[in-house]
């Protein structure tokens, strides 16, 4: 019997709409990166104008460091899907199951070289790969190894930072050099410029040591959606909502709370770390539950359907969301790097979203699938898309 993709009867609304909704604070977080020197700067210690430093605190609390665990957490969760419905089949999901992350991580390359350096697509096929290879794992024991890796990266850098007493922020992550060329390159340079400049940005988000990191900070999260997945916790919200109303207020209360930490008391190192890789995972569970206790209402899928066709084509959505950055803000654009405020990012995301909602709903109504998602199931099944 031959694999198939998941169709569109067997989709659950909740997942698309989660990934709809962690597509919207990627782009928030993203913004940054398109019209500002990263990853040579301090986000904290770069502003100076009241409004900006108010609109960047609280992106730090809300958004910043709990989406991307969101997204990995979807990712593992739908891996996890077509691997028990090939199970469930006794087919063998290994060799379609590589294939498809080798495509990703293709896309992820083109992604990063020609269009923008942050890209997150190449890391998340990397740590696919492992998931892969622990999926036949009980969901207890995906668990307790996502706990370990975490564990182990949480016990290393506190323990470091521990003995590290840094009371003022001044200078975290600054390299002046790179940050007048990051400037010139993408706020005056042609497209040539951008391109070499992006080559030297993407030598920092995909050194060594990040491929390194991702295997305690991206893979956890993927095998605790796997686990997640495996437990069947969001098909079967309604029996489990105690469950899920634990975990949106424990995840909300504690994770907003770890993330003020710098802002509440003087900001450290170690409070940096807390907020990043404590809160911001945690936070992120919180918005889940949120969502997953929302969505047992009737009406409320029917209400954000708009976010749920993001998700669908979620692929498609966030490499659009880099073309349409680098468009706006390099100097072979608009021309705005470097010259909007943190307020005016967060409105041009919001109106980024809008847009793409609008985009989603028309061509999912022709068609099953976005056109990146049906380039990737060709690639990976051997089958075209098939409109409606």
């Amino acid at each position: 019997m031959e694999l198939k993709p998941t169709m569109l009867q067997e989709r659950i609304a909740t997942l698309d709409i989660l990934r709809g909704i962690s597509l919207i604070g990627i782009l928030l977080v993203n913004m940054y990166a398109f019209y500002l020197p990263m990853p040579h700067i301090d986000l904290v210690t770069w502003f100076n104008t009241p409004s900006d430093i108010v609109w960047q605190q609280n992106l730090d609390i809300y958004v910043q460091g709990s989406f991307y665990p969101l997204f990995a957490m979807l990712f593992g969760y739908g891996l996890a899907i077509q691997w028990q419905k090939a199970q469930s089949r006794a087919q063998n999901f290994y060799p379609l199951g590589f294939r498809r992350l080798l495509v990703l991580f293709v896309f992820g390359v083109i992604h990063a070289v020609l269009i923008w350096w942050g890209d997150i697509l190449m890391m998340y096929a990397f740590c696919g790969v492992f998931l892969l290879l622990l999926l036949r794992l009980r969901p207890i024991w995906l668990l307790l190894i996502a706990i370990i890796l975490n564990g182990i990266m949480h016990a290393f850098t506190f323990l470091a930072l521990a003995f590290v007493n840094v009371p003022e922020a001044e200078g975290y992550y600054v390299d002046i050099v790179s940050i007048e060329q990051a400037i010139t390159a993408y706020g005056t340079g042609t497209w040539v410029d951008a391109f070499i400049q992006r080559l030297a940005d993407l030598a920092v988000q995909a050194s060594p040591l990040m491929w390194i990191v991702s295997l305690f900070t991206i893979l956890p999260y993927m095998l605790v959606g796997a686990a997640a997945s495996k437990w069947h916790l969001v098909e079967r919200a309604k029996e489990l909502k105690w469950l899920w109303i634990t975990l949106a207020v424990s995840g909300l209360v504690i994770g907003i709370f770890l993330k003020s930490l710098p802002i509440l008391f003087t900001r450290t190192l170690l409070l940096d770390s807390i907020k990043i890789y404590i809160g911001g995972p945690i936070l992120s569970i919180g918005y889940i539950g949120l969502v997953v206790l929302l969505c047992l209402w009737p009406f409320v899928p029917k209400l954000l359907r708009p976010l749920a066709n993001m998700g669908r084509m979620s692929l498609t959505i966030y490499i659009m969301q880099s073309i349409i950055g680098t468009c706006l803000f390099y100097q072979f654009g608009f021309g705005w790097y470097g010259k909007i405020t943190v307020a005016t990012g967060v409105f041009i995301a919001i109106g980024i979203i809008v847009v793409q909602m609008v985009i989603a709903e028309i061509w999912l109504s022709k068609w099953k699938q976005g056109p990146l998602e049906a380039l990737w199931r060709k690639l990976t099944y051997k089958q075209k898309v098939e409109s409606h």
